[in-house]
Formats: C-alpha cells, structure tokens, sequence
C-alpha cells in the first residue's frame, strides 16, 4: 500500500509548512524585534548589548523562511503562482529590507566613526522595521482574500494595501518589538534589564490591543470567518482559542511585573503567538488562498508530494537539530563585558 494511501500528503505538508512559518516568525522575530526596539535606545552600551544577543543566532533563523517559501513553492505550486503576484511589492520590500539588516549587522562592528555607526544602526533598524511591517501586510493581505480567476491572480496591483493590511503590519511590528523586549528580559540581569523589562509591559499591551483588534475585524471580512468563530457547533471549536489567549494575557502581566524566572516572559510570548497561529488557521482552513483555494486544489500531484517528504524526513531533524543546538551553547546570561557565561 502506497504512502499516498496511508497518509494525506496534503495535510502533511500544510501542516509542516505552518510549522516552519511559525518557528520563523517566533525566532526570526525576536530578533527583528531589536532592531525595531533601537530608537528606544540611542546610548552605544545598550545597543551592542542588544546586537550581542542574537549575534550568534539570527542569521540561521531565516533558514525557516527559506524553508518555508521553498515548500510552498514545491507542494502547493499553484498557492504560490497566485500569492506572488498579489504580494510582489511586500515580498521585494521584505527581502530588500532582510538584505540591508543583515549587511548592517556586520558592518556596524566595522565603522570606525560616529557617523558611520550611526548610518549602519539606521539600516539596522530600518531594515528590521520595513521586513516586519512587510511581512504583516502579506498577512493581512492573505486573510483578507484574494482575487483569483481560473488558476490565477486577478487583483491589481496595490490590492494589497488596504487599512486591514496595515494594521496587521503594525501589529506584527509591535508583536516583533515586544518578543525582542522579552529576549533582553531573559538575556540581561540587573541594572542592563530592568528598562527593557519596562518596556515590554508597555509594548505587551500595545500588542494584546492590536490582537483584540484584528480578532474583532477578522470575521466581518469573509462569511465563512464569521461563521466560523460565532455560528453553532463550530464557535465550540473556536473557543478555547479566545480563552487560551487570555489565559497568556494574564501570566504575561505577572511575569513582568516580578523579578525572578526571567525565561517565562519570552516562553508566554511564543505561546501567544502560537495561540494567533492557530486562530488564523481555525479561520481560514481549509483555505490557503483565501477565499476560493483550498489546500487541495493548489496541492502539487501526490508522487511529488511523497518524493519531497522523503527528503523532509532527513533535513527537517537535521536543521531542528542544529538550531536547538545554537541555542543551548549560547544558553544563560549575557556578560556585558565577557559575552555569554
């Protein structure tokens, strides 16, 4: 009996492709965090501390985006034949963006002069900016549905850009900022934390604001969202994730209001996240192209989805087993004046 047979490929490959985007956006993010939290700190100490943090992982963070556009584009090619199109600005703004932050990372170590640094420290933080603004759009653009025609994007060109896709980009944003912040309370001690534990409090209730905003607005864009989340048996489904959430709103407010377990902050923070994953995809299955798409339609035929699989199963340990492994060397504190210990 063929693997084909014993397993839906289809929903396999949802399901790793929404766990790579999801480990991207939670790792990835953080970082893209510091970035934007820079204007808050304009004193050199504070930011090479903060540059310090992610330098020995942020770069094999992005790994995860490029696993996750290459999935898309090799198990649901037709998912990835329309979204293209309809997202060629903000995809080429966040790669643009991705680009100038990565060289800023390496060349700020190397200026020699104030202005120097300072032009490298703007790119930095422009750069992280423009790619989570970016990437917030896509996703409000994604969810908002797109205009399709056949097997094709038949939208304009600035379809995109609408008051939903930018407060979705905001909201990632803020919800990047305030996973950064987090990762200074879990990698800092004493005096070099305390502002940015201050800080999250604040950028923590900007997001849970922007998260009760697009839940609110969310199901009054398509019918099938609505009935979704307020129509009986499916609000059933629906509710633990409301629940859930504010259920992470209120650890989150204790733990940064106590000192002590500085790693519960950013774990909550993840879980949060995770809690808006999952609400989207309880919005929008079986759809990947919403409204009219669905994972089965776009899928790429079954052989190629089992022959892509195979190759999975080896590299997917192989990177988890990696990144996992970073991040346990470079575990603990971070010395302001030795590195981490």
């Amino acid at each position: 009996m063929s693997l084909a047979v014993n397993l839906d490929l289809t929903l396999v490959w949802a399901v790793l492709l929404a766990m790579s985007v999801y480990i991207y956006v939670v790792l990835d993010g953080f970082d893209l965090g510091i970035g934007i939290l820079y204007p808050f700190f304009p004193e050199k100490r504070s930011r090479d501390l903060m540059m310090n943090s992610v330098a020995p992982v942020w770069d094999g963070n992005e790994t995860w985006l490029v696993l996750g556009g290459g999935g898309l584009m090799a198990a649901f090619p037709m998912a990835y034949a329309i979204l293209m199109p309809a997202l060629y600005p903000p995809v080429i703004a966040m790669l643009l963006a991705l680009i100038f932050r990565g060289v800023a990372f390496e060349f700020r170590w190397r200026a020699e002069t104030l202005r120097g640094r300072t032009l490298w420290d703007r790119a930095f933080f422009g750069g992280s900016f423009v790619a989570a603004l970016s990437q917030g759009i896509m996703l409000g653009a994604l969810v908002q549905g797109i205009e399709v025609e056949g097997r094709a994007y038949a939208g304009g060109w600035w379809d995109w850009l609408t008051p939903f896709t930018l407060l979705c980009g905001a909201a990632v944003v803020t919800g990047y900022a305030f996973l950064g912040a987090c990762w200074l309370v879990l990698k800092l001690e004493g005096e070099d934390q305390r502002p940015f534990r201050h800080l999250a409090r604040g950028i923590g209730l900007a997001t849970v604001g922007f998260v009760i905003a697009i839940s609110i607005a969310t199901p009054f864009l398509e019918a099938e969202y609505y009935l979704r989340w307020f129509t009986w048996p499916s609000m059933l489904i629906a509710a633990p994730v409301p629940v859930g959430v504010a259920a992470i709103v209120v650890l989150l407010a204790r733990s940064l209001q106590h000192r002590g377990r500085d790693w519960l902050p950013f774990v909550l923070g993840l879980a949060l996240f995770g809690m808006c994953f999952v609400g989207l995809g309880l919005s929008m299955w079986p759809h990947i192209v919403p409204p009219d798409v669905t994972l089965y339609d776009a899928a790429a035929p079954e052989k190629s989805q089992a022959f892509m699989l195979a190759g999975a199963v080896v590299l997917l340990p192989m990177i988890l087993g990696y990144t996992a492994y970073a991040y346990w060397v470079f575990r603990g504190k971070l010395d302001p004046e030795k590195g981490y210990h």
